[in-house]
Parts: structure tokens; sequence; C-alpha cells
């Protein structure tokens, strides 16, 4: 395949799947023709029809929301994923395996619990004391190898789960139900207001790695290299977990818990584009959304009751994630 049109599939493949995305729904709701009817009549003034108000309350109050919110979510954990990546080397970490994911969830869990505290603030502490544990239990003399960051990853994720666990047991039973369902990753409940709140949070996040984009590729060539053009890889490395961070636990503190796409999209487009993080982290930010978005769309149409979208991405990471640890060879010594 020819590289531009391997560009073409990245950059351009977005597009068309969050506008086509605004027709998707429950058939017994609207038709995808009385949707495209109201479009037009506030865009070019066409006559409107009889369920107008029907059809605006569809659009704009529900589908345009959960389509921004889930390309941003989609995004963000996909952009955070190669940053991680880069930042440790390693090709099988991503906020889920590392323990951001679940870390984020449970501040958002307690803030959700008691009610006074800010959920995105405390997703983000909490997801920034999952990554350093995860670092700080990887880290095996002056390196960390991939497999002992992969296993402390997944220890900090059991701790922090088990850890929201005990929220939920002790949680209000009206407020139970809605951290077990946000847990599990939900788009059900998107609206203008969380979009409001948690977009430009991921924005920042993003906004964070793109320009830190160029610095990934001087930390992918290792520490000693970095030192040799005058970087400190460490300094570097923390500059990077920042955004990545915030962009990663902003998006569970949306969204819950959605699995495996900071780890399949990165591969993807790192197939695609190949290595170079320049052009790759804003193919990760667009295809990811586009991913995430195409599978909500999946999830909506597929039955006439809505299945959590953290259920479709780690069915499809899952074997993805296998696959990529069987090509990747590890063993003890790695």
């Amino acid at each position: 395949m020819f590289p531009w049109i391997k560009r073409a599939v990245v950059f351009g493949f977005p597009w068309p799947v969050v506008v086509l995305s605004v027709f998707v729904g429950p058939q017994d709701s609207i038709s995808p023709k009385e949707a495209l009817g109201w479009m037009a009549s506030v865009m070019v003034g066409a006559p409107a029809a009889e369920n107008a108000d029907l059809v605006r309350a569809i659009v704009w109050d529900i589908r345009l929301p959960r389509i921004l919110l889930t390309f941003c979510v989609g995004g963000a954990l996909a952009a955070s994923g190669a940053t991680l990546q880069a930042v440790f080397r390693n090709p099988l970490v991503c906020p889920y395996i590392l323990g951001l994911s679940s870390g984020a969830a449970f501040g958002a869990a307690v803030a959700l619990a008691v009610g006074f505290l800010p959920v995105y603030g405390s997703a983000f502490l909490f997801a920034m004391a999952a990554v350093g544990c995860s670092y700080a239990l990887g880290r095996v003399g002056k390196a960390v190898t991939p497999v002992s960051l992969v296993l402390s990853g997944i220890i900090v994720s059991g701790i922090f789960t088990a850890l929201l666990t005990i929220v939920q047991f002790l949680a209000d039973p009206f407020r139970l139900q809605t951290i077990v369902h946000w847990t599990m990753g939900n788009l059900h409940n998107a609206e203008w207001k969380r979009v409001l709140d948690s977009v430009p949070l991921m924005g920042c996040g993003g906004a964070g790695m793109f320009f830190l984009r160029w610095r990934m590729n001087v930390l992918a060539l290792g520490d000693q290299e970095a030192y040799a053009v005058g970087v400190d890889p460490e300094r570097e490395k923390i500059k990077m977990l920042i955004p990545a961070t915030l962009a990663a636990s902003a998006a569970v503190a949306a969204a819950g818990i959605i699995g495996m796409v900071g780890l399949v999209v990165p591969h993807m487009v790192r197939m695609m584009l190949g290595p170079d993080n320049r052009v790759g982290m804003p193919g990760c930010f667009l295809f990811g959304g586009a991913f995430l978005v195409l599978v909500d769309d999946f999830s909506r149409a597929l039955t006439a009751f809505e299945l959590p979208i953290g259920i479709f991405t780690t069915l499809i990471g899952g074997p993805f994630f296998i696959v990529l640890l069987r090509r990747s060879r590890l063993g003890w010594a790695a």
C-alpha cells in the first residue's frame, strides 16, 4: 500500500465516520431521512417536518453530544496510550494496563460517592498516583524492563480495582447504580454539560502531548542517547506523563473504564504511519476517536437495549493484546 493511501486512511477516515454517526440509532426513534431533513431545515432553511421538535431533541440533545464526547474520549485514550508507549519504550503499556484507568476510576468513584469532591480533579490525582506506583514498582536498578512494568501495572490496577469495589460496597444505594454502570464504560448519559466539563481537559492534555511529540522521538532512542543530545530523559518523561494522565483521567471520569483503546489504536496507527510520533500523535487522536465512535455506533444499533461500550472494546483489544504479547517474545529476562 502506498504511504499516501495509509495517511489518507488515518486522517481521512474519521470525518465520514463522525458525520454518518449522526444518522445511527435505534430504528424506532427517527429515520436517517428525518434527521437529514431537520439538518437541511437548520442549515439551508428547508421546510421543517411535523415532528421537527422530536428530531431536534434526538439529533441535537442526544446524538451530537454523544458523538463529540465519544470521539474525544477515544482520541484522548489513544493519544495517551501512544505517549505512554513512547515514554516507557514499551509496546505493551496503555492507560488500562498501566493502572492509570483504574486509579482514575477509583478517584472519580470516591468523588461520586461522597458528593463534594471534584470528579475530574480526584480522577487526575489518583491516576498520577497509579502511574507513579507502576513506574516505581517496575524499576529494577536504573532500568524499567517491559515485563516488570506490565506486571507492576497489573498489580497496581488490581489494588485500585479492589479499592473501587470497597467504595461500591460502602456507597449509598442510590449512587451505587450510577457508579456500577459508569465503571463498565458507558456513554448513554452523554450530554452537553458533560461535554463542556470534560472536553476542555482532554483538549489540554491532547495539546500538551501534541507539542511534546517530537521529544518522544528523542526518548525512543534511549536514555543515554537522550543525554548525549542534551535532553534529561527523566524530566521529559514527567513532562509527558502529566498531559497524558490529564487526558486519560478526564476521559475515564467522563465515560468510565474503556479498556484497550490505548493499546490497540497506537499499534494500528504505527503500522500505517510508522514510528514517527510527530505524525503518529495526531493520527492516534483522530483514528482513536473514529474507532471509538464506530464501536459506539455498533453498540447502539446492535440491540434494542444498549450494551456498555467498554465490553466491546475489551473484547476487541483482548485478542489483540495476546497476539502482541506472543509476537514480542518476552521472557523473564526481558
